[in-house]
């Protein structure tokens, strides 16, 4: 039986829909920067969605090439992830899609290494006409955070977004984006997924409140 990820890490992917207050541990990824209105069909975003696949699927593969990784077992890939931010804001603004930033995502089990992803990159390069090069290897560190799975359209992200800090002030904390970001883990695929059953995992990061 294929290793899964959310089955393994229900903490980390499936939480429940009330916020929870959770630490995550240090994890490898690989990644692509980019930026824009994740809507726009043709834009950065969506691009970057290809890319990752791409690779992320190759890795998986591997063990059919003669390319051989120390340790591997099967697995199934991850979903993708998401970090979204804008360069003069702290935290995010719904309405300003046009000026977002952001890193696409997706976890990839710890016996894949730097030098594994730079030979799939390699390997699907010269498979396909795409710019691979911008894939690269990601270790994060992500650390206190506050989630919650958010039911739902995407735009409706900001009355899970509203509880969660709400309960993170009770609770004696407050958000800290003094260099992490707004995540967002995919577990639904919105080309098969009805908009009102969207599954989304939402975190933001947070510190404890000094006390006074």
């Amino acid at each position: 039986m294929m290793f899964d990820f959310k089955k393994k890490y229900k903490a980390f992917y499936l939480p429940k829909v009330d916020p929870e207050i959770i630490n995550i541990p240090k994890m490898n990824f690989i990644a692509v920067k980019g930026k824009g209105n994740p809507n726009d069909s043709d834009g950065e975003y969506h691009q970057s969605i290809t890319l990752l696949y791409g690779v992320a699927y190759t890795l998986k593969m591997s063990h059919k090439t003669d390319y051989k990784i120390e340790g591997f077992y099967q697995y199934v890939v991850p979903p993708l992830e998401g970090f979204w931010w804008i360069e003069d804001l702290s935290g995010m603004d719904y309405h300003r899609k046009d000026e977002l930033s952001f890193i696409s995502f997706i976890r990839i089990p710890d016996f894949i290494k730097e030098a594994d992803v730079n030979w799939a990159i390699d390997a699907i390069s010269k498979k396909k006409e795409l710019d691979y090069s911008k894939v690269y290897f990601m270790t994060y560190d992500e650390g206190l955070v506050i989630q919650a799975m958010h039911i739902g359209p995407y735009d409706d992200e900001p009355k899970t977004v509203n509880a969660m800090h709400n309960y993170i002030k009770e609770k004696g904390y407050q958000l800290d984006f003094t260099y992490r970001h707004h995540h967002e883990i995919y577990i639904s695929d919105p080309r098969k997924t009805n908009s009102s059953k969207l599954r989304t995992v939402i975190r933001h990061p947070i510190i404890k409140l000094k006390e006074t």
